[in-house]
């Protein structure tokens, strides 16, 4: 049964043009090619990737960022009330107001106490700006030198300049030595970010942003199998352009500086709509659409190609949007929060409004113990990863 599968699966008809096998994509006459094979490499690459990231966070963005002043929130815990911890951790973590009212009635706090007590346990499992300015110095240190990296194996290449190039000769065109390190790296690199998802600050578009790792994945990995390598570095090198600015513009924005946050934040945008709504549609897809049915009919794999490549088309639009929205506010000086921000931002400002209903006097369960007002004041700057979070609170961080 498996072998049947496997056959099924590798059929040359699926993947490759009409009248080429996989023996065409063999090693011979001076010519190396990509195999399925060589990726089973990444996955040992992104646990490494993993163990690197550990060692940068902590030793260099880490110190990065307390030089930029920024430090690790402290968060008051919260009283140990065991059904209150039951229904957040099995119901939900932002009750209704009838939720409220029967907690109240099963336990002796009053609903103020109890909607204080989410507030805070909610606080408790938010991620502090040091994480988030940890996460983008990470991916901001890849994807400059990725990009960098990207530029100089491409350079040279008459594909760089005309996409037509990119098909002569498909598929007996022999792989290069930076083609194998740039198409491993990032697949490897991209692996460990799906590895990571558990424990990386999750946005409002965390199923997007799985779409979009699953989605470069598979491309990466079918161009790879398939020798659609020219043009699988040429959509890593149009992805890798904005996001550099992105991560950067984070690093600015988790360090106050605004003013430069905001310049690379519009700089990014400008690029993001050249690159991923212009250069990506117009050239590559243009390229991997038109130009291989004048040499091959239509396959399989033609169409199924095309097809990922529109799905992160899609997701380029929707992220535009967002974008174009922030921009609009920026413009007309409206921005209090992005379009997309993240979860705990509507949670900031539930508390800081609820706060202000209730003054300053008011008491947590943490001993009676006064609330200051700075515990519960909190920024974002989330990621829109490929776009960005600008937002504010009380505080910019």
């Amino acid at each position: 049964m498996f072998q049947m599968f496997y056959d099924w699966f590798w059929w040359d008809r699926l993947w490759l043009p009409v009248n080429l096998t996989w023996t065409d994509l063999e090693d011979k006459d001076s010519r190396v090619y990509a195999k399925a094979s060589h990726l089973y490499v990444t996955v040992p690459y992104a646990l490494v990737f993993l163990l690197i990231r550990y060692v940068f966070e902590r030793w260099v963005a880490t110190p990065l960022a307390v030089t930029a002043g920024i430090r690790r929130r402290v968060h008051l815990k919260v009283e140990d009330q065991p059904l209150l911890e039951l229904f957040y951790t099995t119901r939900c973590q932002s009750p209704t107001q009838l939720d409220i009212d029967g907690l109240s009635k099963k336990s002796s706090l009053s609903v103020r106490q109890i909607q204080r007590w989410f507030r805070r346990r909610r606080s408790q499992d938010r991620p502090g700006v040091l994480k988030k300015f940890r996460e983008a110095s990470w991916r901001f240190v890849f994807y400059l030198l990725a990009f960098v990296g990207g530029i100089f194996a491409l350079h040279d290449k008459e594909w760089f300049y005309d996409t037509r190039e990119v098909w002569t000769g498909f598929p007996k065109q022999s792989m290069l030595q930076s083609q194998y390190w740039y198409y491993i790296l990032e697949i490897s690199f991209y692996g460990s970010l799906v590895f990571s998802v558990t424990f990386d600050v999750k946005r409002k578009d965390f199923k997007e942003q799985i779409v979009h790792h699953v989605a470069t994945l598979v491309l990466l990995s079918f161009s790879w199998c398939v020798n659609y390598i020219r043009i699988g570095t040429l959509v890593m090198l149009v992805h890798d352009a904005s996001d550099v600015l992105l991560e950067s513009a984070k690093l600015f924005n988790y360090a106050k500086w605004e003013k430069t946050c905001k310049t690379l934040f519009v700089l990014f945008a400008v690029v993001f709509m050249g690159t991923r709504l212009i250069i990506f549609p117009f050239w590559l897809i243009h390229c991997t659409w038109v130009y291989p049915v004048q040499h091959y009919p239509p396959f399989f794999g033609y169409y199924f190609f095309n097809v990922m490549l529109l799905v992160l088309l899609v997701l380029h639009m929707f992220w535009a949007y967002l974008i174009l929205c922030m921009i609009r506010k920026f413009l007309f000086g409206t921005l209090t929060r992005d379009e997309r921000s993240d979860h705990e931002e509507e949670d900031e400002e539930e508390e800081e409004s609820s706060q202000s209903e209730e003054g300053t006097e008011s008491h947590d369960l943490n001993n009676g113990k006064p609330i200051s007002e700075n515990d519960e004041q909190n920024v974002c700057f989330g990621h829109l990863s490929v776009s960005e979070d600008i937002c504010r609170s009380k505080t910019v961080c």
